[in-house]
């Protein structure tokens, strides 16, 4: 039993193992050119699919790939705007009835706060 403890030793943080007599797989160098001038080289295995971007490491900038082909654009949609939304729930006519039931309401309790408003002031001047 005594000869399977690890007395002195960190597991998990130190690899005993050695790289002699190990293969690694075949990798290229990706350079990418950033706008503000930057190069960032990346590792890719032999197969894999190199991306056409990749950030900048130094500013953050998207960079390309140096001697490769533009990436496509995509079609962006128009931005929509909250006005856009709501024409496709109601229609102007709509919109105008609700407003003005909305302006009654505010216009009736704006008349309700100005009367409370002078009954309080009356009520003032004859206690005073």
């Amino acid at each position: 039993m005594s000869d399977r403890v690890l007395r002195g030793t960190r597991l998990g943080s130190v690899s005993y193992e050695s790289d002699r007599h190990t293969e690694f797989a075949p990798r290229l160098q990706a350079i990418y050119d950033c706008p503000d001038g930057h190069a960032t080289t990346m590792p890719f295995a032999a197969e894999a699919d190199v991306p056409a971007r990749w950030e900048c490491r130094v500013c953050g900038a998207p960079g390309l790939l140096r001697d490769g082909e533009q990436p496509e654009a995509k079609p962006t949609k128009p931005a929509r705007t909250h006005w856009d939304m709501l024409l496709e729930r109601r229609s102007v006519a709509e919109l105008e009835e609700v407003l003005n039931e909305r302006l009654t309401v505010l216009h009736d309790q704006q008349g309700r706060v100005k009367a409370a408003a002078k009954s309080a002031e009356r009520d003032r001047k004859k206690s005073a």
